[in-house]
């Protein structure tokens, strides 16, 4: 099992939007998708409070990691809900991501 963290910066001004299309369209995606989401926030205290986007997915190993996020970003429904959603200008001003395995650690 492994854990991706992603972390999105929005352009100023430009939360509203993305939250928007999280619940208008990215999350329906992701379960089209059997993408698990196990967290999503945004982020209320501490470095980039006012346009930070934080999310976990869980996948089983790299492989289903990449071939699911392949078939996401192919998938013309999330083109055209992207394309959509900028109409006005960009909306992330950069993504942090991070892979971690528990794998190390005795299951309790």
């Amino acid at each position: 099992m492994i854990y991706e963290i992603r972390e999105y910066t929005t352009v100023p001004g430009r939360m509203p939007a993305l939250v928007t299309r999280f619940n208008d369209h990215t999350l329906g995606l992701f379960a089209k998708h059997a993408m698990e989401v196990v967290f999503l926030s945004l982020t209320e205290l501490g470095a980039n409070s006012t346009n930070e986007l934080v999310y976990v997915l869980r996948f089983d190993s790299y492989a289903e990691m990449a071939e699911k996020w392949a078939a996401f970003q192919a998938d013309p429904e999330w083109r055209d809900a992207r394309g959509a959603s900028e109409a006005d200008g960009p909306i992330v001003a950069s993504i942090n991501r991070r892979v971690l395995s528990p794998a190390a650690f005795a299951a309790r």
